[in-house]
């Protein structure tokens, strides 16, 4: 799917599946953007997004923030989970009542039951700002499925196999969309092309992504 056919894309709440326990919710949080944003400039404002660097020493193309327990955090020592943030020396945002709720809530529709996250990343793009092919894997328990949130500006997404040379299935995420996924798919390859420049009413010139996750 490319950006070429978003206005051919249905405009009520479907389901897509991506792959064995790996699903897009379509448009599940559209009705909520405008608050999820509202939560997300708030944590932000007390742990501010900035720009991580790799272990090799390069520097993100997407500017990141945590809120949780635990935040992800990136530098020359290694990609792990962190109680404090380093930036501010303090302990991250708790998690939005609001964000907590869309999380388990979309984790039920997609057939998961239980989920509760203790981490939500806060990801925003730019436009040229892209997720190279990678899995997510410094989780302990990789049982755990992962929920991501889009708002903002519409991004394409990568989903691939096990290995990182698997074909990729390409869906166009627009705001509110929502990708599950757990079971057979947890260790999947997945990114994120380089972003188009645009404008969002909800979010300006950025897409945001939140990324719920069960570190522990």
């Amino acid at each position: 799917m490319t950006m070429d056919l978003f206005d051919q894309l249905p405009h009520d709440p479907w389901i897509e599946t991506l792959a064995p326990g790996a699903v897009v919710l379509h448009h599940y949080a559209r009705q909520q953007a405008a608050l999820l944003f509202a939560d997300v400039i708030a944590i932000t404002t007390a742990a501010p997004f900035r720009h991580l660097i790799t272990p090799g020493g390069y520097r993100m193309s997407v500017a990141m923030s945590n809120c949780g327990q635990v935040g992800w955090v990136s530098d020359k020592q290694g990609y792990r989970y962190s109680s404090i943030d380093p930036l501010t020396e303090k302990s991250w945002p708790a998690i939005p009542a609001r964000l907590m709720t869309l999380a388990v809530d979309a984790a039920q529709q997609a057939g998961f039951s239980q989920f509760e996250p203790d981490a939500c990343l806060i990801n925003r793009y730019e436009a040229g700002a892209k997720l190279s092919l990678h899995q997510d894997k410094d989780e302990l328990d990789l049982r755990q499925l992962i929920v991501s949130v889009s708002l903002g500006l519409a991004a394409v997404f990568q989903f691939g196999g096990l290995a990182r040379e698997a074909k990729c299935l390409r869906v166009l995420l627009t705001e509110g969309d929502v990708v599950v996924w757990g079971g057979p798919s947890r260790l999947n390859y997945h990114g994120v092309l380089p972003l188009k420049a645009g404008f969002s009413a909800t979010t300006g010139a950025y897409r945001i992504n939140l990324t719920f996750r069960r570190t522990r």
